[in-house]
């Protein structure tokens, strides 16, 4: 008896063990917080910085002499302006459209095939355009077209008769492509390509009529601000 008595006191030690073991607090691993992927969708404005490389041609049309044009000459300069937009996101996919308008010293000036100095000069520069871009959360490439517009001005400075001037407001096209990057929740900065068409226009003259075109290149970069 003395032996059964000792071997159950024995038997609720360990059972008594067990149930302490399993009582006890265990460690629970700390789980990560999971962050919801970036919405590029809504409202947003900004402002914009680059410079723009291109080419122009003077064409003159003189009275009793015929056509002349120059060759090429190079324009370039600096720009500045704001923008504003709309983005939707469906999966992936981000569509939108953004307008923009910048102060532009885009100018350049030959001597080839001219009777005096030819100039031509961007004053400003502003598109409307469709965006399509593909979303890797923070990160989204894209491809842009759509209208481009401007004040293009064009000059020619001969040697006997006064300076003349012409400006008109060009409408145009423009396509390229740029990279965004969301910094925080509402500010994203981009860095874009476009090229540009703003056409031919006809400018006065006394002895004829003077011509000149404008096209390019811009590359900018933008800081924006999402609602």
């Amino acid at each position: 008896m003395r032996r059964l008595l000792l071997a159950l006191v024995g038997l609720l030690s360990v059972v008594g063990g067990v149930s302490a073991a399993d009582a006890a607090p265990r460690t629970v691993e700390p789980v990560a917080p999971v962050s919801d992927p970036f919405n590029w969708t809504g409202f947003y404005i900004g402002a914009e910085a680059g410079y723009g490389f291109g080419g122009a041609v003077t064409h003159q049309e003189r009275f009793a002499v015929g056509t002349a044009s120059s060759g090429e000459f190079d324009l370039s300069g600096g720009l500045v302006g704001a923008t504003a937009g709309y983005n939707y996101q469906f999966n992936k996919i981000v569509l939108g459209a953004e307008a923009d308008f910048a102060w532009s010293d885009i100018k350049g000036v030959t001597l080839e095939l001219c009777a005096g100095p030819c100039s031509t000069e961007v004053r400003s520069f502003g598109t409307a355009r469709a965006r399509i871009g593909y979303a890797w959360d923070r990160f989204l490439p894209y491809v842009t077209g759509g209208v481009a517009f401007g004040n293009v001005e064009g000059g020619f400075d001969g040697p006997v008769l006064p300076p003349i001037t012409g400006s008109d407001f060009r409408t145009g096209w423009t396509i390229g492509g740029g990279v965004e990057m969301a910094l925080w929740q509402r500010w994203s900065a981009k860095v874009e390509y476009l090229y540009y068409d703003l056409g031919r226009f006809d400018y006065g003259a006394i002895s004829g009529t003077l011509s000149t075109n404008a096209n390019g290149n811009i590359v900018r970069v933008g800081l924006n601000y999402r609602f």
